[in-house]
């Protein structure tokens, strides 16, 4: 028999994409020749005559569930180019609704998640333009955070490149305020009609439900190399942002643009912001790799430990106000384009309050699983704004718990209960643990007295009066909102430049595996028009020619230092530090270094070559790891207090100076950090003769996260 062409696998579809967006229709694509369909038939067995295809998607146009063709799948309906998005809008409900109910019974979309409960204490500084009462000064609020990564199952790994869910509720005394945000400011899309289109782009192929977790396949560039407005997105995603090294040092953005409303009536646009008090910090690749292999856990479990070890994580809550304009922008940036950040330089975040997370759940499912957050969970002095992505998310958030919890009363599950008073005469419905005395759930009413009775406007949550414009119902988005890649070459010409290595390697290993050519060829036409010497260098990596950019700026952006991670000092509470030791150490000196670490508010873990304790009576040490059971990427930083030979210690050693971490030696440690081929003279090098003299230039590199000399 004649041997058969070796066949690549790897390609998402039967088909060959062409570089350009297709313009003709066509016939839906076959399967590829390693798929199989099951057997046509009924329901009852009977078997029935027909392609294989007969039960897939047909017809060359987009049509409604109900076969109506579509002109426009890209923009809601709204009254007028800037207008709130209209109930009307039949094909956004239903393409809307469906998404939501695509996934029984985890989260569509940021289903792995880890949560936490604390405390959020208002300072009192937004009083000026919003009336909140959470946010007066020195108020108390309970709330209940859920951290979470958007596009894998619950089963997935924490450290994949992607973007994390930051969701707060705040209990507040005026009813539940949930502020639902990500890590990364800006958005894929500008309207969310589009939503279901990104997150099916993103997910793992539909054939096969792999790449798992991750946006390195065909699908995703695909979409974004075509949608153009997702760009600034897809570099924050392809940036250290796209890899935290824990939640504790992650920033969080509200995202869209939201109203504040004061005592007075009068009102202002804000954006909101979390910013870590342990300052923003992430993994390395290669590290990020190890952690998912090692701990796919890496992130809750980094979470769980701190809290309860009292290193507390804490955020300021800040906010970017804006005058309440009838154009809606500032500087020349479209407030109601999700797709656009303001830099700080230009409108400084102002701190309105501290959160501090100082419990964990008790029981994952009742509380993390369960938690069900919305953008329209509002109080007096917060409202919404026709930013068209939050118009559409007022809906899609509310459809999708009743689907996932069983039903409409969600809201009395355990973990998503008001702290405050409800008389929502709300009835029935599944899972009613409520049980309702009188008759008359209605009003107006005199079978009960008329209860209840509507609050005044002073104590009640009341919409903004905003003026509404004469307009036109279409589909359409205004002409501020075709800018794609000014943010986008900000935010690159801001980072340094180990950040921007970092962006090139991760756009070059993304687009590497990618099967298609031509959306590598594409996706570089995209790169280009971010800046062209990233396009060179990832072009280089992909072994293609790199091509000229397609839109022109007379003007380079201005760098905005606020969205690189590099260059401050932090705190260091719950910093992990590994001390190599063995029973030939000083371990007099080792309980010295691990008393020390630990006063200074960070964990010690003492590594050696077996479990239990180095040495015998008073002066033993307890081992927390061992050669066997450590790695690398747990410890922020290594002591070395032996002269261990075992080859992992050389593997903790070498990995821990290539992810550009402080490491330290004395006594006996110096010899192996020789062995391990680590230069005593190179950056974040700590050679000393006890382990008080090293403590302080350890720490004070640390305090920087790395040490990225070395890399440079």
């Amino acid at each position: 028999m004649p041997k058969k062409n070796p066949r690549i696998p790897g390609t998402p579809g039967s088909g060959t994409p062409t570089l350009a967006e297709p313009t003709e229709p066509t016939e839906p694509l076959p399967p590829k020749p390693d798929q199989r369909a099951p057997a046509l038939g009924t329901a009852t067995g009977l078997p029935v005559e027909g392609p294989d295809t007969a039960r897939g998607q047909q017809g060359e146009h987009l049509t409604t569930a109900q076969g109506a063709r579509l002109y426009d799948t890209d923009h809601s309906l709204k009254a007028g180019t800037r207008g709130p998005t209209l109930l009307q809008d039949h094909h956004l409900r239903e393409k809307i609704t469906h998404f939501d109910h695509e996934r029984i019974p985890e989260r569509v979309v940021h289903a792995r998640g880890a949560a936490a409960h604390g405390v959020f204490r208002g300072y009192g500084s937004a009083d000026p333009i919003s009336k909140a009462a959470f946010l007066g000064k020195d108020v108390e609020t309970p709330v209940f955070v859920r951290f979470s990564t958007v596009l894998g199952s619950r089963g997935s790994a924490d450290a994949v490149r992607d973007t994390r869910g930051f969701a707060t509720k705040f209990y507040t005394s005026e009813g539940t305020f949930d502020l639902v945000g990500n890590n990364i400011p800006v958005f894929f899309i500008q309207d969310g009609i589009k939503f279901p289109d990104v997150i099916h782009a993103a997910k793992p192929h539909p054939d096969r439900e792999i790449p798992q977790a991750q946006s390195a396949h065909d699908t995703f560039w695909d979409f974004v190399s075509l949608h153009t407005e997702a760009t600034a997105h897809t570099l924050w995603n392809m940036s250290d942002r796209g890899i935290p090294r824990s939640y504790r040092m992650m920033e969080g953005f509200g995202v869209n643009t939201f109203r504040m409303v004061n005592a007075a009536g009068e009102s202002s646009l804000v954006k909101f912001h979390w910013k870590p008090k342990l300052g923003v910090h992430s993994l390395v690749w290669e590290e990020a790799q190890i952690v998912n292999g090692m701990d796919p856990d890496y992130h809750r479990r980094d979470l769980a430990d701190a809290i309860e070890s009292g290193a507390y994580p804490e955020w300021e809550l800040g906010i970017q106000a804006f005058p309440d304009t009838p154009d809606q922008t500032f500087e020349g940036i479209d407030l109601l384009d999700p797709t656009k950040m303001v830099p700080e330089e230009l409108a400084p975040v102002q701190p309105i309050g501290l959160m501090t997370l100082d419990a964990n759940p008790t029981n994952f499912f009742a509380e993390t699983e369960q938690v069900a957050f919305h953008p329209g969970h509002l109080v007096p002095g917060i409202d919404v704004t026709d930013d068209p992505l939050l118009q559409a998310r007022l809906f899609s958030y509310l459809d999708t718990q009743i689907s996932r919890l069983g039903g409409p009363n969600f809201g009395q599950i355990p973990i998503n209960r008001p702290q405050a008073e409800v008389n929502d005469m709300l009835r029935d419905g599944m899972h009613q643990t409520g049980v309702h005395p009188g008759v008359a759930p209605y009003r107006p009413n005199s079978l009960d007295a008329g209860c209840p009775f509507l609050a005044g406007a002073d104590t009640a949550f009341v919409e903004v009066p905003v003026p509404m414009p004469e307009s036109t119902k279409l589909r359409a988005a205004p002409a501020s909102f075709d800018d794609h890649f000014s943010q986008a070459r900000l935010f690159y010409a801001s980072l340094s430049p180990v950040e921007q290595a970092h962006v090139a390697e991760a756009y070059t290993f993304e687009l590497g595996k990618c099967y298609e050519q031509v959306i590598k060829e594409r996706a570089l036409g995209v790169v280009a028009n971010i800046d062209p010497g990233l396009c060179e260098q990832v072009a280089a990596g992909l072994g293609l020619p790199a091509p000229a950019p397609t839109v022109a700026y007379d003007v380079a952006p201005t760098p905005s230092p606020a969205l690189s991670q590099v260059g401050a000092e932090w705190p260091l509470d719950g910093r992990i530090i590994g001390i190599v030791a063995d029973d030939e150490s000083d371990l007099s000196e080792v309980a010295d270094a691990v008393e020390m670490i630990g006063k200074n508010g960070m964990v010690p873990l003492v590594i050696g070559p077996h479990g239990g304790k180095l040495g015998s009576g008073k002066g033993a040490v307890p081992v927390s790891r061992t050669f066997l059971t450590m790695r690398s990427v747990e410890f922020d930083a290594i002591l070395v207090a032996a002269p261990a030979s075992d080859p992992r210690v050389q593997v903790l050693l070498t990995e821990a100076f290539r992810h550009c971490k402080a490491i330290g030696g004395w006594a006996a440690g110096r010899g192996l950090l020789e062995a391990a081929g680590i230069p005593a003279d190179a950056p974040g090098i700590v050679i000393a003769d006890d382990a008080s003299a090293l403590f302080d230039g350890l720490t004070a590199l640390m305090k920087s996260h790395r040490v990225w000399e070395r890399q440079v």
